[in-house]
């Protein structure tokens, strides 16, 4: 079917906003805990669909009175099969003087775990750009089990996309 599959994730080039395949998806992606939207993987988004950038923006904007930090997971849907998590798995941003990367994998993972509760509830597919490794700073070799243990070993299937 796809290039690669490792620890069951299919890995395929293109882009993870045109998922493929059949039936319902969910994109995945990590998002800062400062409510800031603008660089990286989310600018492609926003380009496709204006919801989960206005869902996150309202999510960070009234965090007084719900779950929004890190861990937290928002389902957006964009489409009638396809959904979009914004997945809080990152502590601020990089800014020019700061040392070590903004990722927090615990964060990742607690965010993954309850991504696959909704996967597991919507019978879905989840794709993503190798998440929390653009602007969040993390290496893919640290997340990738992460995905395995919340997702692929609990029977949701996962595609990761590496843009050309």
């Amino acid at each position: 079917m796809g290039e690669d599959s490792r620890a069951g994730i299919e890995y395929l080039r293109g882009d993870a906003t045109a998922p493929q395949g059949k039936g319902v998806k969910v994109i995945a992606h990590v998002c800062n805990d400062l409510g800031g939207w603008g660089k990286g993987f989310v600018v492609a988004l926003s380009r496709r669909w204006p919801a989960p950038e206005a869902a996150y923006r309202r999510w960070h904007r009234e965090r007084s009175g719900n779950d929004f930090g890190l861990g937290a997971v928002q389902l957006v849907q964009v489409e009638r099969y396809v959904w979009v998590a914004n997945l809080i798995g990152q502590r601020g941003t990089r800014t020019g003087r700061s040392t070590g990367a903004p990722v927090r994998y615990e964060a990742v993972d607690s965010a993954l775990a309850r991504l696959g509760e909704h996967a597991l509830r919507l019978g879905a597919s989840v794709h993503m750009p190798r998440i929390g490794c653009g602007l969040a700073g993390g290496r893919w070799e640290l997340v990738e089990p992460l995905v395995t243990a919340r997702l692929t070993d609990r029977g949701v299937p996962v595609t990761v996309y590496d843009h050309d």
